[in-house]
């Protein structure tokens, strides 16, 4: 059997423990001392529910809700057998479905006991395939996962669902009702394919919405830089690198189907495992590249917030500058000296205030003409424009 698995110190020490405590993919480990193939269901598990679509080039037949011992007659058959089981909450029907297609008590462990790092195993008579499917939220950021296991068979294939609510795999199912292209020409490795290429698609949708998030977080970043922003800049990561836990040894996997030799995967199937093992690699450089812009982000807050300081810095210098002579003025007259001749002018207050008053504006006119308050007319323009 070959197996290959693939500015706030308070504030960035609470988002790194959260960090820690919150994974998209916390991936499941044996209790010390248990005994292999031990099936660990999840109290909120959904109950498991048997879809079959058995197909040949002539016909198709979907049937739902089929129980473990209707399977038997559709082993050993001409046609294409497609058994999707939704939700692993039933160890029973697990159990029953294992001794039916003589699953390796490992094997049925792998697909059961969740999530499990994506991997690839050949157990000789059946090859398992384990990958995450991945779902963006359509009404708020981040995403959410499922696992799903393959089997393949001699004739049919076998897959495992955590949730029956939704997957990536109703345009094969279109496809096969409709007798659109080869899948109903070809054996369950061309069905294997088509369902594992909709999970890979289903990448590019997610990481298009964090494209757009980091983009939008940086031009917020740029034009009104806050500390608000810190926490979904680390929020934005910790995604990202769920993202790549799953899209790294998702490469592997279709790098092994492609190289490996299985008498289940026909030779002429294994150039469409090669364009599968492409997206995946396009989609590591793509998380990638979106990874180096969301640690770039903290340099931005960290130089919007510099030069935000700079310009506050800037106002009060010049603000500063302006009273200095003011000031200077008030305090000479502002002494108790009893010989002081300004002091007994009629017109002498009126006089001193039009004094500091052509002071103020010349200074305000010297600092315009030095170009002082470009800085600040440019960023307000800027910032309506937007």
């Amino acid at each position: 059997m070959t197996q290959i698995n693939p500015a706030n110190t308070q504030l960035i020490a609470e988002l790194n423990l959260e960090e820690e405590e919150q994974d998209y993919f916390d991936y499941f480990y044996d209790e010390p001392g248990s005994e292999p193939g031990t099936l660990n269901i999840e109290p909120d598990a959904k109950p498991s529910r048997i879809i079959l679509i058995d197909y040949d080039e002539n016909q198709a037949v979907r049937k739902v809700d089929v129980s473990p011992k209707a399977l038997i007659p559709y082993l050993g058959t001409n046609t294409i057998s497609w058994m999707d089981i939704q939700g692993l909450g039933s160890e029973k029907i697990l159990k029953q479905i294992g001794e039916i297609f003589k699953l390796h008590p490992l094997l049925l462990e792998d697909v059961v006991n969740v999530p499990q790092r994506p991997k690839v195993e050949d157990y000789n008579e059946q090859l398992v395939i384990i990958v995450q499917m991945v779902f963006a939220h359509p009404e708020e950021d981040g995403f959410h996962s499922e696992q799903v296991g393959f089997v393949l068979g001699k004739g049919y294939l076998l897959t495992f669902q955590e949730d029956e609510i939704e997957d990536c795999f109703e345009i094969v199912r279109n496809r096969i009702r409709n007798n659109q292209g080869r899948v109903r020409q070809v054996g369950p490795d061309y069905l294997m394919y088509l369902l594992l290429d909709s999970i890979i698609d289903g990448y590019f949708p997610v990481l298009e919405k964090y494209g757009d998030r980091i983009e939008t977080l940086e031009d917020q970043l740029v034009l009104q830089p806050h500390s608000s922003y810190l926490e979904e800049i680390y929020t934005v990561r910790r995604e990202l690198l769920s993202l790549r836990r799953a899209i790294w040894p998702l490469r592997n996997v279709t790098n092994l189907l492609v190289r490996e030799e299985s008498y289940l995967i026909n030779p002429e199937i294994k150039i469409y495992f090669r364009d599968c093992y492409d997206h995946a690699i396009q989609l590591l450089d793509i998380v990638e590249t979106y990874r180096e812009l969301a640690s770039s982000l903290m340099d931005v807050y960290l130089s919007s917030m510099s030069n935000k300081m700079n310009e506050v810095m800037k106002v009060l210098t010049v603000i500063s500058t302006i009273f200095i002579p003011l000031t200077f003025m008030a305090g000479i007259y502002g002494m108790n000296f009893e010989h002081m001749p300004e002091l007994k002018g009629t017109w002498s207050y009126f006089i001193c205030l039009i004094t500091m008053v052509i002071i103020a504006v010349s200074l305000i006119y010297l600092f315009w003409r030095r170009g002082w308050f470009n800085s600040f007319y440019s960023g307000q323009k800027y910032a309506k424009n937007r």
